[in-house]
């Protein structure tokens, strides 16, 4: 669920950015979202977001072609290896708003109740607040009293990168600064070990904001670059034994105790979006121990 649409690669080497594929990847987690959902203690959550992600993939499917920087620009962002569509100054189209509509209006039905209100609340406000809220949670300042709103603002933003992204081609590169993303300058939401292909056994870091993958080296913090102290936590399983060796894991860091969770791709299809947030208790099992998260999921609502 992971696959790519643009690898970009030299002859003969793995690729070291993979751009998203607009045409599957919010359909394909959708579908993992409801596949986890199934008998999980979370599973009328999971299901709601399974309705995000499938509205984000309708959006995107009829969102028109936006306007990217222009061949120079593209030119001098990869030459300086800059992201091209840097998410805290890249002009955001003000289509965002009209998906932000869309979403809404595709998940009103089955939000629950809580959703309802936000929803309700959301579509009160002006094209100026909006867009402050976007600015928030372009800025991850993901707080305060419009918290809850805040995911819903960030779906309609993912839509709106991820098929400017997809669009870029061969005109990104990998950056000098390998723990942001290279397309748009965001944080990770996680990291995936691909297991097919020519990037079999390989992390890419994913972007929790445009989708884009890049290349990091494995047993290395993505926050701080340290090689040492680097460990891995899981959750047991219902006998008090490890999970899979496939299962999410939370790789942490001992010298800035940071962490990102690691999925492994060796059991089947696995999303890093869907499957982070069907792992909560990894969070708070390694938040009681002292780490903090490095990178943000911006479909996590509060409460």
């Amino acid at each position: 669920m992971t696959s790519p649409a643009t690898p970009i690669q030299a002859a003969g080497e793995p690729p070291a950015v993979i751009l998203p594929d607009a045409a599957s990847l919010f359909a394909a987690r959708a579908r993992r979202f409801e596949q986890l959902a199934d008998g999980h203690a979370l599973g009328d959550w999971l299901r709601f977001l399974a309705a995000i992600t499938q509205a984000q993939h309708d959006a995107l499917q009829t969102l028109p072609a936006l306007a990217l920087p222009d061949a120079a620009a593209l030119a001098q962002a990869r030459a300086h290896r800059m992201p091209p569509l840097p998410a805290q100054s890249w002009l955001r189209d003000p289509a965002w708003r009209e998906v932000l509509d869309s979403i809404c209006t595709r998940i009103a039905p089955t939000a629950p109740e809580a959703g309802q209100v936000e929803l309700r609340r959301l579509r009160s406000f002006s094209a100026d607040a909006l867009d402050e809220l976007a600015t928030n949670v372009l800025h991850t300042e993901l707080y305060g009293d419009d918290a809850a709103l805040l995911p819903y603002v960030a779906a309609a933003l993912q839509v709106l990168w991820t098929g400017a992204a997809a669009r870029l081609g061969d005109r990104v590169a990998a950056l000098d600064v390998p723990a942001v993303c290279p397309c748009c300058g965001f944080l990770p939401v996680a990291s995936v070990v691909r297991r097919s292909g020519d990037v079999s056994n390989l992390r890419y870091l994913h972007c929790a904001l445009c989708n884009t993958e890049w290349n990091f080296v494995r047993i290395k913090c993505p926050t701080c670059d340290a090689t040492a102290g680097i460990g891995y936590r899981q959750l047991e399983g219902a006998n008090g034994t490890p999970l899979p060796a496939g299962a999410v894991r939370a790789e942490t860091c001992e010298s800035c105790k940071a962490y990102l969770k690691i999925i492994y791709q060796e059991q089947g299809a696995v999303d890093p979006v869907a499957d982070d947030l069907a792992t909560l208790a990894l969070d708070i099992l390694v938040d009681e121990a002292g780490y903090a998260r490095s990178g943000p999921n911006l479909l996590l609502m509060p409460g």
